[in-house]
């Protein structure tokens, strides 16, 4: 009850403005000149009133009313050289603008894509928005732009280090992180066990990273939303563009479908670090496989100026083997289908079909023991989006969702000769849906207020059998047939967002959501692992719920080329889940007898100094924070430090310009160590020693640090071609950080334990040569 009070007092100052004076309305898109690409986020307005102008929304369309009369318009763009329109405002109308590149501001290094003081006058919190092209010069490992590791240099985003993919966003774990491209869910988002993102930076057009409150249409996990949208290709001349490094290369084409109404897009990469192993003369070496490779596919066409389809295409596979006596391959598959539909100058709407897919395969073939496990999860989903510019102060976004999905937990298949038994863990089938409304109300020139409410339903449905545990053990078994509730789960999840802005350099900022996570991810290690499970909620496994606070000053100066941002949060989670101490989660029917539950809680200060433009460019991070869990028969049911939680996290970033040819580059970074478990003592059994664990999670990994540097030379650049080689040296003063600590008896003296230390890289070169025509 309290929710819907909350949405009609903020709904009834959609009434209150409206006044007597007729208004007309300038609504369209906005695109790139060169290419045909919608633009995200460009400011709109007019200059005798510049105060209540409009940004594009996701798919470059923007809605602006004012009372008749004659008027300057003015479109801009970071990158782009503004657009000014003298209009004579008598009537509605239709004006699609084609912004063009400003030359001399792309010489420049420029680290946003967003209207210079945006940071200020934006009700968000907590985002962080990335353009591909803004990372390029960044150093990184193996000389591959990624934007996912670019966002562990933000404060509040955490990577669990070398060889380990995924990232921990206030500190959540790195399955409660939505990852959408072109809106399908990706759920493993790294290559090469965390070496390589998923995302090839030459197929992406746009990433925002939401730590703090999303906006009601997102959903569906507790601790972040990264959206991610790819390039739709140049719908006015045909390219090729690629580039060459040591262990990848990547190629993409793209160009008109038919001139200035369609365009395509076709993106792909392969590593081939396992085409140099075949140079071996040593069976044992040259036998292995160590590759990945993915392919983006995307295809738009505008029918009319009210209607244009999309389609788009992810297909990802990593693949790993040991002389064929051991392999393992993982991947995403996405699909998206696309309309949307201008219906009036008012009202925009986004149609999208949506189908999303991950699997992984082991085999074994090791003295005459052959196995092969595998795992998968499949949704298809629908949703209808909707956004009605009611007025300039008002801007209200709702909709649909509808969700299937098929959790393939394990399927172990053995040979005739082997002492195991074959496993077909039972599929677990469960529907998702739900719906959303949320409105952005500028009150006036300073305050701006967005609240949301979102509907999140779940139901697991058989056929299966579902079991009821006590301790641990199975108390009770009930079959359910195909299509049957098993469990239903209903929640609502406010949101409310507020900023203040006290002058164009100024503005404090104020935020609350709750979440909910239906899907769960059991892991039994700090790194993520491709192999790990997922889960969905169940009668034994509620839904995780989370609510965060979060507020933030933040300011600018000197032209808004400097800023500064400081924000605190606060986030308490029901349900959480860990393991019981020796549990097995490989091919076991009984998983949910291995889990335990409770409750957590997450809390931290984020620094950051940011210079945007200029010959010298970059930021300063710095995050303090703290993870803890309180889980039923861990710790004595004492509070202990999550896997993820790292007191200090700094990072350091800087780009510079030396000249028309040259750019030069470094990043920095360090945090303390995650917490561990680690062995409190050692006895003996049987004259054999066994090391005795006490406080889970109550030790620390070393410190981590690491220098990165970088250079890029542009070698040509005309109309028609351009080329550029990148240097870079991953971890140049050769900081040996640990992977992993083992612990062993000390083979000449009983009485003492040895620490094993392994670690990756030291100095890791990298060289490629990237070249458009």
């Amino acid at each position: 009850m309290k929710y819907i009070l909350l949405m009609c007092v903020v709904f009834l100052g959609v009434i209150s403005p409206i006044k007597a004076q007729e208004k007309y309305i300038i609504s369209g898109s906005v695109t790139d000149v060169t290419n045909g690409e919608t633009l995200i986020g460009a400011t709109v307005y007019l200059q005798e009133i510049p105060t209540q102008g409009t940004v594009t929304n996701a798919y470059g369309f923007y809605s602006i009313s004012a009372p008749s009369g004659t008027y300057r318009m003015v479109v801009s763009f970071i990158g782009y050289r503004n657009y000014v329109e003298d209009i004579e405002l008598n009537k509605e109308l239709r004006i699609n603008v084609n912004l063009e590149p400003d030359s001399e501001q792309l010489n420049e290094v420029v680290v946003s894509s967003k209207k210079k003081n945006s940071n200020i006058t934006s009700e968000r919190i907590g985002v962080e928005k990335i353009n591909p092209k803004d990372v390029e010069s960044i150093p990184v490992l193996l000389g591959e732009p990624d934007i996912i590791r670019t966002l562990t240099l933000t404060p509040g985003v955490k990577t669990s280090g070398e060889g380990g993919g995924g990232m921990f966003v206030r500190g959540g774990n790195n399955s409660q992180n939505l990852i959408l491209l072109d809106e399908a869910t990706v759920y493993n988002s790294s290559h090469l066990m965390g070496f390589f993102s998923t995302f090839n930076s030459d197929a992406i057009k746009d990433l925002t990273m939401y730590k703090g409150t999303a906006p009601a249409e997102y959903g569906g996990r507790l601790s972040s939303v990264m959206d991610i949208k790819m390039n739709e290709g140049s719908n006015r001349d045909y390219h090729v563009g690629g580039g060459i490094g040591l262990l990848s290369s990547k190629l993409s084409v793209e160009g008109p479908i038919v001139k200035d109404k369609g365009s395509f897009l076709v993106t792909g990469r392969r590593t081939y670090a396992d085409l140099f192993l075949k140079l071996s003369p040593d069976e044992d070496i040259n036998n292995n496989q160590l590759y990945f490779y993915d392919l983006n596919l995307k295809a738009n066409y505008k029918i009319n100026d009210n209607n244009r389809i999309y389609a788009s295409g992810y297909f990802g596979r990593d693949v790993m083997s040991a002389q064929d006596m051991f392999g393992l391959d993982w991947g995403n598959a996405t699909g998206t289908l696309r309309w949307n539909h201008i219906w009036n100058s008012k009202l925009f709407s986004n149609t999208t079909f949506i189908y999303s897919d991950y699997s992984y395969n082991i085999d074994m073939d090791i003295d005459n023991f052959d196995m092969s496990l595998l795992s998968e999860i499949n949704n298809l989903e629908l949703k209808q989006d909707f956004q009605y510019y009611l007025n300039n102060k008002h801007t209200l976004s709702f909709g649909a969702f509808a969700n299937r999905g098929v959790m393939v937990p394990g399927q172990v298949e053995v040979s005739e000769d082997s002492n195991m038994q074959p496993t077909d863990l039972q599929d677990r089938n469960y529907y998702n849906y739900g719906a959303y409304l949320s409105e952005n109300w500028k009150v006036n020139d300073k305050l701006t207020i967005t609240a949301g409410l979102r509907f999140n339903g779940f139901n697991l449905v058989g056929p299966g059998d579902f079991y009821s545990y006590q301790n641990g053990e199975v108390i009770d078994t009930t079959h359910y047939s195909s299509g049957k509730n098993v469990k239903s789960y209903y929640n609502l999840e406010p949101r409310f967002n507020l900023a203040y802005v006290f002058n164009p350099q100024n503005s404090v900022k104020f935020s609350y959501s709750r979440n909910t996570q239906n899907l769960h991810l059991i892991q039994n290690s700090t790194t993520s692992s491709p192999t790990d499970l997922w889960i969905p909620s169940s009668q034994n496994v509620k839904p995780e719920i989370s609510d965060q606070v979060s507020g933030g000053y933040f300011k600018n100066f000197h032209q808004d080329i400097f800023q500064v941002s400081g924000e605190v949060y606060y986030k308490w989670m029901q349900n959480q889940i860990d393991l019981r101490d020796g549990a097995d989660i490989n091919a076991n029917e009984l998983l949910e007898g291995e889990l335990l539950y409770g409750k957590g809680r997450a809390y931290g200060l984020e620094l950051m100094l940011k210079k945007t433009e200029g010959q010298l460019s970059g930021w300063v991070a710095y995050t303090l924070s703290r993870t803890e869990k309180k889980i039923d028969q861990i710790n004595n049911n004492d509070w202990y430090a999550a896997r993820q939680d790292a007191t200090h996290d700094v990072s350091v970033v800087l780009m510079y310009k030396l000249n028309h040819k040259w750019d030069l580059s470094a990043s920095w970074v360090y945090n303390t160590g995650n917490a561990v478990t680690f062995p409190s003592g050692k006895y003996k059994v049987n004259n054999e020693v066994q090391f005795y664990y006490t406080e889970r999670n109550g030790y620390r990994m070393p410190d981590y640090h690491r220098l990165d540097i970088g250079a890029t030379c542009q070698l040509k650049k005309t109309d028609k071609f351009e080329s550029s080689l990148s240097i870079s040296l991953y971890n140049a003063y050769g900081r040996k950080n640990a992977y992993m600590i083992d612990f062993d008896v000390d083979e000449d003296d009983a009485s003492r334990t040895v620490a094993n230390k392994t670690y990756l890289f030291t100095f890791m070169p990298s060289v490629s040569y990237n070249f458009k025509f």
